[in-house]
C-alpha cells in the first residue's frame, strides 16, 4: 500500500496538503509529470488537476525526462541544482552531478505536488472559524 502526501496548488496562490492512502494513492501510480488527473478518483468530486512535481522518500525531486526510479544526472541548472556560490552569487558554465527521481509516480514516491486546473463544487479548504464566531455561538 502505498501513502502519498499531496500539495495542492489553488487558484488563489494557497496551498493545501492532504494525505492519500489505499486506492486513493494508488490512482496516482504510473502518472506522469505534466499529466492531468482527474479528482473523482483521488476523492475529490469535480476537481481537476496537473501534476507540476514531487519527491521520493529520501526528498530527491522529481525531474522531467528521468525514465528510471533514482538516477545521478549531470545538470546545469533546473530541478535539482541552483547553481550558487556558497556566498549566493551565481556561477557561468557550472555542471554538478545530482540525484534526481523518475517523472512517473512509483511506490517509492512520497509527495506530489498538483495545481488545480478546474475546481469542484466543494471547496478544498475549510472556512476557518475566527474567535469572534467562536464567541458569538
Amino acid at each position: 500500500m502505498a501513502d502519498i502526501k499531496l500539495v495542492l496548488g489553488l487558484k488563489d496562490g494557497k496551498s493545501v496538503q492532504k494525505e492519500l492512502k489505499g486506492a486513493q494513492a494508488e490512482a496516482l501510480l504510473g502518472k506522469r509529470l505534466s499529466e492531468t488527473v482527474s479528482g473523482d478518483s483521488l476523492g475529490f468530486s469535480g476537481y481537476e488537476f496537473l501534476i507540476t512535481g514531487g519527491s521520493d522518500i529520501c526528498g530527491f525531486p522529481m525531474r522531467k525526462g528521468i525514465q528510471e526510479a533514482r538516477k545521478r544526472v549531470l545538470v546545469s541548472g533546473g530541478v535539482g541544482f541552483s547553481g550558487l556560490k556558497r556566498d549566493g552569487s551565481k556561477q557561468k558554465g557550472v555542471l554538478r552531478r545530482r540525484t534526481v527521481c523518475g517523472e512517473v509516480v512509483v511506490p517509492t514516491t512520497h509527495q506530489v505536488n498538483m495545481k488545480v486546473v478546474k475546481e469542484g463544487s466543494t471547496p478544498l479548504v475549510e472556512p476557518a472559524v475566527t474567535e469572534t464566531a467562536a464567541k458569538k455561538e
